[in-house]
């Protein structure tokens, strides 16, 4: 079947809150404002329970079909926006200096509640629909913090699955894959120290500078000589910072950066060689080397048996020839935790000729809406199935 007509019909009330919740950006847990007018449109559709505070500022809404029994599946969907200056003309721009939804969650958000309010007033289903929004995707693991307060045992989830806008997947399209589909993310700290001298005599100092650089080249030895080359893994130094004029050697230098894989295994081989790179090469330099490696993120892991079940869904919305297969992307996503703890899938939506996910000038595309909802709805439906 074709975009839920009900769906359609809701076009552009969905719309008018998508760009409520994009004119008003809030950062990880402190979404306040959003979840506030996320919770009252839950309990005026008339879901039966509407939950606040869950994984600090969570929200949940149940929905119950007509029949008793059945299985109760989770709708998940982010509400945070990023810290970045948005650089877009739109009549419902950033009204908040700094923050931006540059990811598209005002989207993800405002499609799960028209799937709610459409869900609430039909319940053409049997067991339960469980609406989840989430803080904190950005870095704040509100996945998880939603999960240290109970969520699935709560509600008794039994399956939970997610969707992301995808820029440069045409409209009205949908690419997913089963097994690892996002990467685990970890992060690299180093502050190196060394001894600091004038320019002109580098022999009285250990050049921290010369050392950060050699750490930087020597990291990569470890994707091109120590890993698989089929296995998928990005070692990024994206921070150097050392020095402050342009004749003396810096006593002291920071680098930061993150290191992504798809397998446990080798998330595992990229900590411990990292550690011995980083403090093999100050020692061979004669610097001090603090490492700080902290970890992330997850892989996320698609279930085999759910991502063709959400395939064949997304396939009734958009035609099977319009939903691909996609390879694996080296960003990281928390829900990857929820995937962990039940059997589900995330799925891709297309969001067409897009500015890319975390540019200023990224916008969700309204013409999405019909086709995520329509999902959202037809995946409750179908997996609640009398």
């Amino acid at each position: 079947m074709p975009i839920v007509n009900r769906v359609a019909d809701l076009h552009s009330e969905i719309t008018a809150w998508r760009h409520d919740f994009h004119a008003h950006p809030e950062l990880l847990y402190d979404v306040h404002r959003t979840a506030a007018s996320v919770a009252e449109k839950l309990k005026s559709f008339g879901c039966d329970e509407v939950a606040t505070g869950i994984g600090r500022t969570g929200v949940v809404g149940v929905i119950r079909g007509r029949k008793t029994g059945g299985k109760v599946v989770g709708l998940r969907a982010d509400m945070d926006a990023l810290p970045i200056e948005e650089e877009t003309n739109l009549p419902y721009k950033s009204t908040v200096p700094g923050k931006m939804h540059a990811c598209g969650h005002d989207g993800h958000t405002a499609m799960l509640l028209g799937a709610a309010k459409y869900l609430a007033d039909t319940r053409n289903f049997a067991g339960t629909a469980i609406v989840i929004f989430q803080p904190a995707e950005e870095g704040g693991a509100g996945a998880r913090a939603m999960l240290k307060d109970g969520l699935l045992d709560r509600f008794g989830i039994e399956e939970v699955f997610g969707m992301h806008n995808y820029p440069g997947l045409p409209v009205g399209q949908f690419a997913i894959t089963s097994g690892p589909v996002m990467a685990s993310t970890d992060t690299i700290a180093i502050n190196l120290e060394g001894i600091g001298a004038h320019a002109a005599w580098p022999h009285a100092g250990v050049d921290t500078i010369l050392v950060g650089a050699q750490i930087v080249n020597q990291l990569q030895s470890i994707v091109s000589r120590n890993v698989d080359p089929l296995e998928p893994v990005v070692i990024s130094i994206c921070m150097f910072q050392g020095g402050y004029t342009d004749n003396v050697i810096p006593q002291h230098v920071q680098l930061r950066g993150t290191a992504r894989s798809l397998s446990p295994v080798v998330r595992e081989l990229l900590q411990k060689r990292v550690r011995e790179i980083v403090e093999g090469t100050a020692r061979l330099y004669g610097a001090k080397a603090d490492l700080t490696y902290t970890t992330g993120y997850p892989v996320l892991v698609n279930d085999e048996d759910k991502t063709q079940f959400a395939a064949a869904v997304a396939g009734e919305i958009a035609g099977k020839d319009k939903v691909q297969h996609c390879p694996p992307r080296m960003g990281a996503e928390d829900f990857a935790y929820m995937l962990q703890e039940r059997p589900g899938a995330f799925i891709w939506l297309g969001n067409g000729d897009s500015a890319g996910l975390h540019h200023p000038a990224y916008n969700f595309n309204d013409a999405a809406i019909p086709v995520g909802t329509s999902y959202w709805v037809r995946l409750a439906e179908m997996a609640l199935a009398s």
